[in-house]
C-alpha cells in the first residue's frame, strides 16, 4: 500500500509564497504520475498541477505562470511552489499518485493552505 504525506501548508498572506511537498511511503515515482488537487468548502475537489513520470505537466487555468510542479525521484517527493497566492487559493490541498497523469489511484490527507491578510 503507498501512503502519501503532505507538508509545507499554513497561513498566508496575499501574494506570498508556500512551498507544499508530498513524500511517497516507497519508491513509486518511477513508474507513478504525481499530482495536486484541491477542495475548498462548498467546492468540488480539483486539478491544481500534475506531473508525469517523463516530465509532462499540466496546470489549471487558474495558477498558471504562479505555481510551479516538480518532482525528486531519489527523494520521492513531488513538491508544489505556490507564489503570488490570493485569497482564492485558499483550501485543502491533496497529493496525489497513479499510473498516468488524469489517474489518482492514491490520495494524501491533505494539508491546509489559507491566504487571508
Amino acid at each position: 500500500q503507498v501512503q502519501l504525506v503532505e507538508s509545507g501548508g499554513g497561513l498566508v498572506q496575499p501574494g506570498g509564497s508556500l512551498r507544499l511537498s508530498c513524500t511517497a511511503s516507497r519508491s513509486i515515482f518511477s513508474i507513478y504520475a504525481m499530482g495536486w488537487y484541491r477542495q475548498a468548502p462548498g467546492n468540488e475537489r480539483e486539478l491544481v498541477a500534475a506531473i508525469s513520470t517523463g516530465g509532462i505537466i499540466k496546470y489549471a487555468d487558474s495558477v498558471k505562470g504562479r505555481f510551479t510542479i516538480s518532482r525528486n525521484n531519489d527523494k520521492n517527493t513531488v513538491y508544489l511552489q505556490m507564489n503570488s497566492l490570493k485569497p482564492e487559493d485558499t483550501a485543502l490541498y491533496y497529493c496525489t499518485a497513479g499510473p498516468n497523469i488524469a489517474a489518482k489511484n492514491y490520495w494524501g490527507q491533505g494539508t491546509q493552505v489559507t491566504v487571508s491578510s
